[in-house]
């Protein structure tokens, strides 16, 4: 091995660990506590301008509740750009919902509205407000919420003329308005609360653990024993948290951070997102920790140890030179960098020899593989998408055949995408808000004309277009209702002449309800409706007596959030524990076909799509474990929550090995003008050996689909002997994976062994550091061959103890299940 010139880093103690945690927990409180004060300032605001104002602009703010509610929905947890964003989806809500009801009531009398017709007319016009896909979230609340009061608010408040009819819209806008002016005054005052400043600082916090997560996962590399090893794991892994929770706060801002900026021409260019390229960080350092986690004995023994060593402590202080002191979210910082990155020589991990024993060495050279790719990703500028984007080892032909096919399929996919969405997802989510807020106002009306909209105004401000826990999430909002009514009552013994004194009282309950939506117990939802509750009740003047008030809204709450449950079952009857069951069936279908897709025979669909669709389909499976965990049993059989969590934990370990499967075949492929002429030799033998792996893993995940379809094994046992048909596993057609870890290391001796042959055969035409790049992606192939291998093992033992939970006292198995499948469909 060759050792070039590197930079030294001094070495952190591991007290560096808690020192990064605490930094973060400290970010987090200080973020929080300036969200609640900022939340505070909002609601102070409409305080003031609600009661202190001229009798003008009193006269036009009718419903301060409403502003109240606007400036909740908007100042929340924002950052200026939020805001502003929130800002522009309450003006376009205002047009939804306003506009169209001023005409409504301009051309009908409000008199003329009985209880049916205003109904009838909240249903029609919550739907119109609730069909469009690409309406924000805010906009549809505050347009619903609007259409609620507007409706429902005239059987009290709007005589008969047509003026007054007229104006009562314009004054629900009024209140909207100055909700909307105050959540922006707010995150102004005293200093703005930047998007793009948080999203800085959460990206260097991020790049100090990354940079120490290095560092162990190093040390452990090199651990003197097994114990040291799991003890420098076991920092990281905690650190690995961090990294989790940081790059889910970078997510949630980043798109905030848009709105900040001037579209101006003049303005310099808008500085890069730097979430991909910390996502990619990331991946390279689960791939370390996954290679750790996979090494079964310490200290490793390499054949040039002590030089080796030197080789990679050198590249590891280059990386985290690099992550030190590169700004990614600035370009021109970015020029500045490559330009002294040319003073660093970059250390080689070159491999003089292959080992013999590869495939035993295949954890640890995954591990020089991942260090390596970290290396390469984050001192190198992206370079643009090619036909190694799109094929995995891709000749000539197939690439022009892919690129004249891609445009065509991605406007079929586009246009088959949207006539689905119209017709079904988005028209079950119009009609579950328009019934949900028809029932409500219905109800409401009838219990109570004077209070009547707070139980649609309840659904309005809650609604959701997607699938959510319902009975949870009713729970929170009524147990939040519950105890912001409560605090609001005891707070209002303060006089309504002492106004000043009231707005003190609700600053504690600001600041603890703000940490409230942070909780388990409570909730986002519990905290909201606990902290409108007690505005609500203090913020007004005249309303009558608080207790009689606070009961009255108490018991319209629980009318809203009934009629939300009662549309919910009746709409999206499918529990979630179902819901559940099907998605790993498509999850299985999904990996099965990227496997397909490893062999550049495959259809024309690139395989990054297909693996970015089964990240998201278990992504999606996380949600519907979560919601099915919160949904009450009622007389169906409890969830097996421990089975699916196992399950969705060996799905997303063979996401991330197929990832750098893909990733190694990318690299080898990069590598091939320094094989010379190996390199058709070796493309022809690793997809002779990709065929035979599809065969195996893919044989098994086809078996474990089809059970997984079938809903009661009882009643298919049944319909087999009812048709008299023998019970032939042949049937069935699929190979049953070897459940014996020998076996398993027989084929990945087998799979390497044929393209170190070939490299060896040509050992005069590579080029030494093209040998060492493909001793590292073979080594890359077996190990997460191995590893996707293993996983399908632990998914057919975690699909029998699923299997078992649900049908107790039966002998199952799964490839004679698909069996009498077959055999009943034959």
């Amino acid at each position: 091995m060759s050792v070039s010139r590197s930079t030294t880093l001094p070495n952190r103690s591991a007290a560096i660990t808690t020192s990064s945690a605490t930094n973060h927990g400290r970010s987090l409180w200080r973020s929080r506590l300036g969200s609640s004060l900022r939340t505070a300032l909002a609601c102070t605001i409409v305080g003031v301008a609600t009661i202190y104002s001229p009798s003008v602009l009193r006269s036009h703010l009718t419903f301060p509740a409403f502003s109240y509610v606007t400036a909740i929905l908007i100042a929340g947890e924002a950052t200026l750009g939020d805001s502003l964003h929130g800002a522009a989806s309450a003006l376009y809500g205002t047009v939804l919902g306003v506009l169209p009801a001023m005409l409504a009531l301009f051309l009908i009398r409000p008199d003329g509205f009985s209880i049916a017709a205003t109904t009838l007319a909240v249903v029609l016009s919550s739907f119109v407000v609730a069909l469009p896909g690409s309406t924000d979230l805010i906009a549809k609340r505050i347009a619903l919420g609007q259409i609620v009061i507007i409706y429902v608010a005239p059987f009290e408040q709007v005589g008969p003329d047509h003026v007054k009819s007229v104006w009562h819209p314009v004054h629900v806008a009024a209140s909207t308005s100055v909700g909307v002016v105050a959540s922006v005054l707010a995150l102004l005052f005293p200093y703005p609360r930047l998007a793009c400043h948080e999203v800085r600082e959460k990206s260097k916090l991020y790049m100090e653990v990354a940079t120490e997560r290095l560092r162990l996962l190093v040390n452990a590399f090199y651990a003197d024993n097994n114990a040291c090893m799991a003890a420098l794991t076991s920092q990281a892994r905690c650190l690995a948290a961090e990294s989790t929770k940081l790059l889910q706060n970078i997510k949630q801002k980043q798109g905030s951070s848009q709105w900040e900026r001037p579209p101006f021409r003049f303005l310099p260019p808008h500085l890069k997102e730097p979430l991909d390229s910390l996502q990619d960080i990331e991946t390279t350092l689960k791939g370390m920790e996954i290679a750790l986690s996979s090494t079964t004995s310490f200290p490793v023994n390499f054949f040039d140890q002590q030089q080796h060593k030197v080789n990679l402590l050198s590249l590891r202080d280059h990386i985290t030179f690099r992550l030190r002191e590169q700004n990614i979210t600035a370009n021109a910082k970015q020029e500045n960098f490559m330009a002294r990155r040319e003073l660093l020589d970059k250390p080689h991990l070159s491999l003089p020899v292959i080992p013999p024993n590869l495939k035993d060495f295949s954890p640890l050279l995954f591990f020089l593989f991942c260090i390596n790719l970290l290396y390469n990703g984050t001192l190198t500028t992206p370079s643009a998408d090619g036909a190694q984007e799109n094929k995995v080892m891709p000749t000539t032909e197939q690439t022009t055949i892919a690129s004249k096919d891609e445009p065509s399929t991605k406007r079929r996919n586009f246009k088959n995408t949207c006539s689905m969405n119209v017709s079904s997802e988005r028209l079950v989510a119009a009609l579950k808000c328009s019934l949900s807020l028809g029932l409500a106002v219905l109800f409401g009306v009838l219990f109570s004309k004077n209070n009547g909209y707070w139980s649609g105004l309840t659904v309005a401000i809650t609604i959701s277009p997607g699938r959510e826990a319902t009975f949870k999430l009713a729970n929170d909002r009524a147990q939040g209702t519950a105890i912001g009514s409560v605090y609001g009552v005891l707070a209002s013994v303060i006089s309504q002449n002492l106004m000043e004194l009231r707005f003190l009282a609700l600053l504690p309950w600001i600041i603890f309800t703000s940490f409230l939506r942070r909780s388990r117990m409570y909730g986002h939802a519990g905290g909201i409706a606990a902290i409108i509750s007690t505005l609500i009740i203090l913020g007004r003047r005249n309303y009558g007596p608080p207790t009689v008030f606070a009961i009255s809204r108490l018991t319209e709450t629980f009318i809203g959030l009934s009629c939300s449950i009662l549309v919910e079952l009746l709409l999206q009857p499918t529990r979630a524990s179902t819901l559940a069951r099907a998605q790993v069936s498509r999850i299985l279908r999904t990996l099965n076909e990227c496997i397909e897709s490893l062999v550049p025979s495959t259809g024309p669909v690139p395989l990054k799509e297909k693996q970015k669709k089964l990240k998201q389909e278990v992504h999606a499976l996380r949600k519907y474990i979560d919601e099915a965990q919160m949904e009450p049993n009622f007389w169906f059989v409890p969830f097996p929550m421990a089975s699916y969590h196992k399950l969705q934990g060996f799905l997303s370990k063979m996401v991330e090995l197929l990832c750098f499967l893909v990733h190694g075949m990318e690299v080898l492929a990069e590598e091939s003008h320094g094989l010379g002429a190996a390199w058709k030799e070796i493309q022809e033998t690793i997809r002779g050996d990709m065929e035979e792996f599809k065969k195996m893993v893919g044989s098994s995940l086809k078996c474990f689909e089809e059970v997984l379809q079938v809903n009661s094994l009882g009643k298919l046992e049944k319909e087999l002997q009812r048709r008299s048909e023998p019970n032939d596993l042949e049937l069935g057609s699929y190979r049953a994976l070897s459940a014996d870890e020998e076996e398993t290391k027989k084929v990945l001796a087998l799979f390497l062994q044929h393209a170190v042959e070939v490299v060896e055969r040509h050992d005069v035409d590579v080029v030494e550091d093209s040998k060492s790049q493909v001793v590292l992606c073979l080594a890359t192939f077996a190990f997460c061959v191995g590893g996707l291998m293993k996983e399908t093992r632990e998914i057919e033992n975690g699909l029998l103890e699923l299997l078992q939970w649900e049908n107790p006292g039966s002998h199952i198995n799964l490839y004679e299940i698909s069996g009498e499948i077959k055999a009943l469909a034959a």
